[in-house]
């Protein structure tokens, strides 16, 4: 294995960590700008591809509290394909449960800072705030698909057996 990219998609922004070596665990690497299309966030994630001698991306599949997938799985399914058509099918690609890893890596970096003198956050500031979340959300996500391709050996999790909400 050379290095695994894990993907938190938000409307926004890509959430993006790394996992260098299967024993090593996973890191926030990079917080990028959603393109005005998928050939823009095709672009980027072939800059970090290259870069770091990535041949996985883990993305996050948003599925709700009873298991079911919603419009916004769906939509990051449509995303998936888009990205392994731009991206000419020489990187795998895997969905992993997301649930909850927004809310986690919140509690895992603590309160949105304050303004000055204990005022309201800039804009500045919940921008920055936001980004380190999605990254830390991408470090979740993987790790916890490093977690799971330990405990079963499996080189996948098979998400696709989720039921479409009914």
């Amino acid at each position: 294995m050379t290095a695994i990219l894990g993907v938190d998609l938000g409307e926004r922004r890509i959430g993006i960590a790394i996992a260098d070596a299967a024993d090593v665990g996973a890191r926030p690497l990079s917080t990028l700008r959603r393109g005005r299309d998928i050939a823009s966030d095709v672009t980027a994630l072939r800059v970090l591809i290259d870069a770091n001698g990535v041949d996985e991306l883990v993305v996050g599949l948003p599925i709700d509290a009873a298991g079911h997938e919603g419009e916004q799985a769906a939509r990051t399914r449509a995303w998936v394909d888009s990205i392994r058509a731009g991206l000419g099918g020489d990187v795998a690609i895997s969905l992993q449960d997301e649930r909850l890893t927004s809310h986690v890596a919140e509690t895992r970096i603590g309160p949105m800072p304050r303004g000055r003198s204990g005022g309201p956050p800039t804009r500045q500031q919940r921008d920055a705030y936001r980004a380190r979340v999605d990254r830390e959300a991408a470090a979740i996500i993987l790790q916890d698909f490093l977690d799971s391709r330990r405990a079963t050996g499996s080189a996948q999790i098979r998400i696709s057996t989720m039921e479409p909400r009914p």
